[in-house]
């Protein structure tokens, strides 16, 4: 397995200019011509401007097929960060609204899956209660939208003592149910969205459906990001045995809204093999061994030694 360092999407050719990025940025080339399927995990950060998010966006994407990604992971909010309830409500739309469309078609032209991983979609009563899901998308390499899944776990929390204040069930509905795991080009994903990360029982359930890569596309607090991100991310790759990839959201959005950034890639035995860091965008490029996949579980086979339902549920009955 090959891994490297972040790429800054804005600064290729300074970068090319400095000796160890010069290195770097060769060995990434060489992936196009690999026998393993290559993954792009991204780092953006989102404004309210949606235009603007999406040229952002848009020029990681084609840097990621340049350089031999089969599939482009993108954050939650990819589409825009609001800085008021208002604001984020006006500036939603639907799956078959203007932004979902120019992906669709990036897809398409650029022949390469995209990982959409928090798009502010109206919800089913739009005009009557005006509030959203948080949607993670799926479009193949033909522009098609083959998987939806809705944020299930909603950050309602207060940590005053760490200047964190969110609320996102003022105005974003709790999706219904799970999605299962989406066959892809790297491998079958698994789809979560940022707080999702917190909830094992989510990723066990995408484990037992066959995931074999589990992803998070977040936008995480900078107070709760250097406390847990990186654990959590790791604990979620060893425990079943899966890669994570976790695509990010960082710096400043607004004047209201930071993000912790370090967009991660993790292997099923829980080493880091790429993190974007915490101050620019970019993204990090990983080939996605799935022998190395089934050796892990092969060797330790966690999953073959887990008791049945009920015997985790028998503290209840007592």
């Amino acid at each position: 397995m090959i891994t490297f360092g972040c790429i800054l999407g804005r600064s290729a050719k300074y970068l090319a200019s400095h000796p160890v990025w010069r290195q770097q940025i060769k060995l990434q080339n060489r992936m196009s011509s690999s026998r393993l399927p290559v993954a792009a995990v991204c780092q953006v950060t989102a404004t309210p401007d949606k235009q603007a998010n999406f040229s952002a966006c848009k020029q990681l994407v084609e840097e990621a097929k340049e350089r031999g990604a089969g599939m482009v992971f993108l954050p939650e909010g990819f589409d825009y960060i609001g800085s008021s309830r208002e604001e984020s409500l006006s500036l939603a739309e639907s799956l078959t609204g203007d932004t979902i469309s120019q992906y669709t078609q990036l897809a398409r032209k650029l022949e390469v899956w995209l990982s959409l991983g928090g798009f502010h979609e109206r919800g089913h009563d739009w005009e009557t209660d005006r509030r959203l899901y948080n949607s993670h998308i799926i479009i193949n390499d033909k522009g098609e939208i083959v998987s939806v899944y809705r944020k299930a776990h909603l950050f309602d929390v207060e940590l005053p003592e760490k200047g964190v204040s969110l609320k996102e069930s003022a105005f974003v509905i709790p999706g219904p149910t799970l999605v299962s795991p989406v066959q892809t080009p790297i491998g079958k994903v698994g789809l979560g969205i940022c707080y999702d990360l917190r909830f094992p029982e989510l990723s066990l359930a995408m484990q037992r459906h066959g995931a074999e890569i589990l992803t998070y596309p977040s936008a995480f607090t900078v107070a709760t990001g250097a406390a847990h991100w990186e654990v959590l991310l790791r604990a979620r790759a060893i425990e079943n045995q899966c890669f994570v990839l976790a695509a990010a959201q960082v710096g400043q959005h607004h004047e209201k809204r930071q993000s912790y950034g370090h967009a991660l890639a993790v292997d099923p035995w829980g080493e880091v093999l790429g993190d974007c860091g915490g101050e620019k965008p970019g993204m990090v490029l990983v080939e996605i061994d799935l022998e190395k996949f089934s050796s892990i579980r092969r060797n330790m086979p966690v999953q073959q030694h887990r008791r049945d339902a009920g015997f985790y549920q028998s503290l209840e009955k007592t």
